[in-house]
């Protein structure tokens, strides 16, 4: 099961820096074009929103495999943003300071997804082999 020193998800580092990225999208984007608002700007700031969302979501779940799942849900919502950053930067809606600070947030977030994953699933191993000595 889950560390029991998790009390909430805002104990988490993961959900704590992907907040961070959130608020620092929505910054940055509010000096997007209008004509952006429904079309790049909507994506940004949905996929941000879904990386925090899904990070509390997982770690409100019953088993740590869910919880997992989630994270994986984060980690993708992460790649697609990043992309997204990339293509604001191509359009020249972000400048080169903007894309490198929002892109060392977003490496930040995923090393950190990242590790919550891979000690995850080795807590699940050990969990696992216990439970088979039993």
């Amino acid at each position: 099961m889950q560390d029991t020193t998790i009390r909430s998800f805002r104990d988490l580092v993961a959900w704590q820096k992907a907040m961070l990225l959130v608020t620092e999208i929505y910054r940055v984007t509010r000096r997007f074009p209008s004509k952006e608002m429904f079309g790049l700007v909507s994506q940004m700031r949905r996929a941000a929103v879904a990386i925090p969302s899904n990070i509390a979501e997982g770690q409100a779940r019953a088993s740590t495999g869910e919880f997992r799942q989630f994270l994986g849900h984060a980690r993708g919502s992460l790649a697609e943003l990043e992309t997204q950053i990339q293509i604001a930067k191509n359009l020249n809606y972000l400048s080169e300071a903007q894309t490198s600070a929002l892109s060392e947030t977003a490496m930040e977030v995923g090393r950190i997804l990242n590790g919550l994953i891979a000690a995850l699933k080795k807590s699940n191993r050990r969990a696992a082999s216990k439970s088979k000595k039993v």
